[in-house]
C-alpha cells in the first residue's frame, strides 16, 4: 500500500453500493482434549495486526536494526499481535535474498515536506532482522509484497526506479492501456508533471506471472507467519487496462471467439466509466477476475510448496461494488453478486472468487474519521460486516482503517476515536488490523491503541 501520493490511485481509492449479507465471522480457536470422549474447546483473542510501508518507514528502519527493535518491543507492549512488514514496494526490487528480484536500495518518499530518496546503506538483512527481532518480542511476522508493479515514475523531478526502466526488454511486461489516443504501453507514459506514479505489470503476462511465482518461492524460504499480496490486481487506469494483445489472446480463448474491433467493441478508447454493461463488457469484467483468481491460486500452491506452515493471503480495499474495476473478486465463489443485484457482474463472475484459496485476508475499511458506525461501504464497521457476507466463512479476515490519509485524518488529533475504531472493527472482523506504523509513530497513537485494545481484551475475559 504505496502511501501519500498514490493514496487516490490505489487502496486508499473510493467507490460505491450496499448489500444485504450475513455476518458470520471465524473465531480463532483450538480443541485441548483431556480425554478419549472429553473435548476442551479454548478461544484466542483475535489477532491484531500493524502494517509497515516500506517507503513511510524507510527512513528509521533501513540502516538501523536498532529501530526496528525497539518499535517492535513497543508494538508489542501496546497489544499488537503481529506485523505485516511491506518488503517489495511499488518500484519492485525486495528487501529479501531473491534469485530473480534486484534488491533494494533507495525508496522515493515524503520527507518533511518533499519527495527526496532514502538510501539504503547497510548490508543486514532487512526481512531476518523483523523476523528475529519480531519473534524475539513475541510478535508474528507476516510479509508483504507489492504484486503487480515492477517500477515508479517518481514526481519532482526525482527520475525513474525499478526493474521496468532498468531493463527495456521488459517493457512487454508493462500495462497497454486503452487511452483516448489509443492503445499505448505505460512505459512510453513519460511526463513527470502527469504520468508519474507506479508501473503496473499486465496480470495475464505469462512472464510476469513466472516471476512473481519465483519470487514468492524464494520469499517463503524465511521463518515467516505469513506472506500478503498487498496491489494483487489491474493498474490504477481502472477500466482503461489491460488491453495487450497478449491480454486479447487469452480474452477471446475465454470466450471462444474473435473479438472484430478490438478493443472498440468492449470499451471504447478511454473509457472510466463502466456505462451500460453489455454482455461483452460482463466477460472482459469476468475474464479479469479470472486472471487474478488463476494467479493467486498459483501463488498459494507455490507458497505451500515451500512451506506449508506459512499462511498465504492477500490485502484488497474493502469497496467491493466498484473494485470490479481493478479487475478483482475477493470474495469466497460462494458470493454470487450478480444474484445480489451487481449489474456488472456475469452468471459466472463468482466462480473467480479467491478467498477459499486463502489461509487469511486483509481489508481496508478505509472510510473518514467521521464514518466509524454504520452498515454499509464507506463506513468502518460496514465495510467489515459487508466482507464477512462476502467471504462465507471460507477465510477468517482482519478490517481496519488508514489513520493517515483517509479524510480526516491527514493532521492527525485523532487520538480520542482510536478506541472507537478497535471497536467497530474488531467486533465485525475476525481481527483487527491498521495502516500504517508511521501514522501511529507521527501522531503519538500508542496510547490510543493500547487503551482500544485493552477495552476489547477486557471484554473478551468476561
Amino acid at each position: 500500500m504505496k502511501i501519500f501520493k498514490y493514496f487516490a490511485a490505489s487502496m486508499f481509492l473510493a467507490a460505491l453500493m450496499s448489500c444485504q449479507e450475513d455476518d458470520a465471522l471465524w473465531d480463532p480457536s483450538w480443541n485441548d482434549s483431556s480425554g478419549e470422549n472429553e473435548e476442551t474447546v479454548v478461544k484466542e483473542p483475535k489477532p491484531r495486526y500493524v502494517w509497515i510501508d516500506c517507503a513511510a518507514n524507510f527512513n528509521d528502519y533501513a540502516n538501523d536494526r536498532n529501530k526496528i527493535a525497539a518499535d517492535l518491543a513497543r508494538i508489542k507492549e501496546v497489544g499488537f499481535t503481529d506485523v505485516i512488514v511491506d518488503v517489495r514496494p511499488t518500484n519492485g526490487d525486495v528487501l529479501f535474498k531473491s534469485a530473480v528480484a534486484d534488491p533494494l536500495v533507495r525508496v522515493d518518499a515524503w520527507l518533511k515536506g518533499s519527495y527526496v530518496w532514502l538510501e539504503r546503506t547497510a548490508d543486514f538483512d532487512y526481512l531476518q532482522a523483523f523476523i528475529e527481532e519480531g519473534h524475539k518480542a513475541g510478535l508474528k511476522v507476516n510479509a508483504s509484497v507489492n504484486t503487480f508493479v515492477g517500477g515508479c515514475l517518481c514526481p519532482y523531478g526525482l527520475g525513474t526506479d525499478g526493474m521496468l526502466f532498468r531493463d527495456a526488454d521488459k517493457k512487454d511486461w508493462a500495462t497497454v492501456i486503452n487511452s483516448k489516443s489509443g492503445l499505448i504501453n505505460t512505459m512510453d507514459l513519460t511526463n513527470a508533471s502527469t504520468d508519474w506514479g507506479a508501473r503496473f505489470m499486465n496480470p495475464a503476462n505469462s512472464e510476469v506471472q513466472k516471476f512473481l511465482l519465483q519470487m514468492l518461492a524464494d520469499l517463503a524460504e524465511y521463518d515467516l507467519d505469513g506472506i500478503v499480496l498487498d496491489r494483487c490486481r489491474y493498474d490504477d487506469y481502472g477500466l482503461m487496462s489491460d488491453f495487450s494483445d497478449e491480454s486479447r489472446e487469452k480474452f477471446e480463448s475465454f470466450i471462444g471467439y474473435t473479438v472484430a474491433n478490438y478493443p472498440s467493441d468492449i470499451f471504447a478508447p478511454g473509457t472510466e466509466e463502466l456505462g451500460t454493461p453489455t454482455n461483452l463488457k460482463k466477460q472482459w469484467l469476468a475474464f479479469r477476475a479470472k486472471t487474478i483468481h488463476d494467479f493467486v491460486e498459483k501463488a498459494a500452491d507455490k507458497v505451500h510448496s515451500v512451506n506449508p506452515d506459512i499462511r498465504f493471503g492477500a490485502y484488497e480495499g474493502g469497496w467491493y461494488s466498484s473494485y470490479y474495476t481493478s479487475g478483482v473478486n475477493w470474495a469466497s465463489p460462494k458470493y454470487d453478486p450478480s444474484a445480489d443485484g451487481y449489474e456488472w457482474a456475469s452468471k459466472d463472475y463468482k466462480d473467480y472468487g479467491y478467498a477459499d484459496h486463502c489461509d487469511f485476508m486483509f481489508i481496508g475499511a478505509y472510510a473518514s474519521a467521521t464514518s466509524i458506525w454504520g452498515k454499509n461501504e464507506w463506513t468502518m464497521q460496514g465495510f467489515c460486516s459487508k466482507a464477512a457476507g462476502k467471504f462465507k466463512g471460507d477465510v477468517p479476515f482482519a478490517g481496519g482503517p488508514d489513520v493517515g490519509n483517509s479524510s480526516g485524518f491527514e493532521n492527525g488529533g485523532q487520538a480520542a476515536i482510536i478506541p472507537e475504531i478497535v471497536d467497530a472493527c474488531i467486533n465485525a472482523s475476525d481481527g483487527f488490523f491498521v495502516f500504517d506504523l508511521c501514522h501511529i509513530k507521527m501522531y503519538d497513537y500508542w496510547d490510543a491503541f493500547k487503551r482500544g485494545f485493552d477495552k476489547y481484551l477486557e471484554a473478551f475475559e468476561e
